[in-house]
């Protein structure tokens, strides 16, 4: 190694190491001063006007509402119908069961949210990437899933004749559209296109929260503010003015989750009045369907329909987590154990005689 003595070393001139601000006079200061606040003040001054008269910043941002499948651990809502296929029990540990990725209560939210879709949404918006068979073990059992198919006319063919034929709908057919075509929808709603809900919560911003407060955020324009005839006002909504009614209300629907009582198809006691035959009790009211639990229901079912895989991402992230905890520690054993030689070593130069 050689080294350059200090003396070899040539010496910059004094005046080119100070700054081209520092060797102007002070009127040429202090108008480069002015001239650097005038611009920032005309930067700040267009991006306050542009904030100020863009369309988009008149909209509400929806609040962060505390979903019960927003935590790290928390699963989505699929109740005592995570069975599978017909015919098959609860999960194990019961259908009340309460687990890192089990719902808390008995019945599911998800399936009353298809139930909200399939009674409401589906009128107007499609669901086109989203099959019957997806509904088993989710929100349906086989046997439901194949029944809801079985509802639904589906256009097949050719035949033998080279002929289309209309059949029953399968559990492998997906769910049918409302309109033929987009024109034919743009038609139906006064040239608004209702569009898919297959993967609404993430192509808007916000997610559910967007979705629930647009469902719920219907209400008078203030004054000053004018609609024209066939919108209706919506403070979440981009522009405040949307195309579609108001589509959900108190008691619109009527949830199919009502529980018979704990004594019913029981034995009937002995003696008495009773011993007649047995007096099941009568089926328990179901979920109150109130404007906010059905946007609730049918918020958690589309976020489900954009991730089917919202549950098993999540499971797998706490096993990778448990894991890299374990690998982390003897991978960095292993580190100190292999460099230790290379950082204790001491090298040391010995210049020749």
């Amino acid at each position: 190694c050689r080294c350059v003595p200090s003396r070899a070393l040539t010496a910059l001139p004094p005046q080119a190491a100070m700054s081209s601000f520092a060797g102007l006079s002070r009127r040429g200061r202090l108008a480069l001063s002015a001239l650097g606040l005038l611009a920032a003040g005309g930067g700040g001054l267009a991006l306050a006007l542009r904030s100020g008269l863009s369309a988009g910043e008149l909209e509400m941002h929806p609040p962060s509402f505390p979903w019960s499948h927003g935590g790290a651990l928390a699963a989505l809502d699929h109740g005592r119908y995570r069975a599978g296929a017909a015919g098959r029990g609860p999960r194990r540990g019961g259908a009340g069961a309460v687990t890192p990725f089990s719902s808390s209560s008995s019945s599911s939210s998800l399936r009353r949210g298809f139930q909200v879709y399939k009674q409401v949404c589906s009128a107007c918006h499609s669901m086109e990437y989203l099959a019957f068979r997806n509904l088993i073990g989710v929100t349906h059992t086989e046997a439901e899933a194949k029944a809801l198919a079985e509802e639904v006319e589906v256009m097949d063919g050719p035949d033998e004749n080279g002929e289309m034929f209309m059949r029953p709908g399968k559990i492998s057919d997906y769910f049918p559209k409302p309109y033929p075509n987009s024109e034919a929808a743009r038609a139906a709603n006064n040239g608004a296109l209702p569009p898919d809900l297959s993967y609404i919560v993430n192509a808007r911003h916000g997610g559910e929260d967007y979705v629930f407060s647009l469902l719920t955020g219907y209400c008078d324009p203030p004054a000053g503010v004018t609609v024209r005839e066939g919108l209706h006002y919506n403070p979440y909504f981009p522009g405040q003015a949307i195309g579609m009614a108001p589509p959900i209300y108190n008691e619109i629907l009527e949830f199919d989750d009502g529980k018979r009582g704990p004594g019913a198809g029981a034995a009937p006691s002995r003696g008495g009045a009773g011993s007649q035959g047995a007096q099941p009790f009568p089926p328990s009211p179901g979920t109150p369907a109130t404007m906010s639990q059905i946007a609730k229901d049918v918020c958690t079912f589309l976020r489900w329909a954009a991730e089917p895989e919202h549950d098993h991402r999540k499971r797998m992230g706490l096993k990778v987590l448990m894991l890299s905890g374990l690998l982390i520690s003897l991978i960095y054993y292993m580190k100190r154990h292999k460099w230790s030689v290379l950082k204790s070593r001491k090298i040391v130069y010995r210049p020749p005689k």
